[in-house]
């Protein structure tokens, strides 16, 4: 077998992940109708939105005159630990941006994910000239 995108240890891996979830009795919900079935899913939600709001993420405001509110939802997903054991229940709540039009429902755009090896850099950086490092969002 070629190597392919993740190479012959992704394959394993893959094949693994599916073998392992086919039979799971923890599966990801596709709705929130699904999700607020499981006290699981429920702790995730009730987490990410606590993390909204320590983050100030929003500020509630009144829907201005002939505005249609933009809708969100909830991604759910399930993250293992390298042996495939269950690390935690990931919930996010992911805004519906596909309806947006760029200068009439926004004007800048952010998204907090940033590249390994950018992250690499800065902590050994970090390191070398002795700043301290703080987590801000676990």
């Amino acid at each position: 077998m070629g190597e392919g995108h993740h190479g012959w240890k992704g394959w394993q891996k893959s094949r693994a992940y599916t073998f392992l979830t086919s039979f799971s009795a923890d599966v990801e919900p596709s709705s929130f109708h699904q999700a607020s079935k499981d006290d699981r899913w429920i702790e995730a939600m009730k987490f990410e939105i606590e993390a909204l709001e320590q983050n100030n993420t929003w500020s509630v405001v009144d829907l201005p005159v002939g505005k249609i509110p933009i809708e969100c939802k909830w991604v759910c997903k399930i993250k293992y630990n390298a042996d495939y054991t269950i690390e935690r229940f990931n919930a996010r709540l992911a805004s519906k941006g596909f309806t947006q039009h760029e200068g009439l429902n926004f004007h800048d755009t952010f998204s907090p994910v940033a590249k390994m090896t950018t992250v690499r850099a800065v902590i050994a950086t970090a390191a070398l000239k002795h700043w301290p490092i703080f987590q801000m969002d676990a």
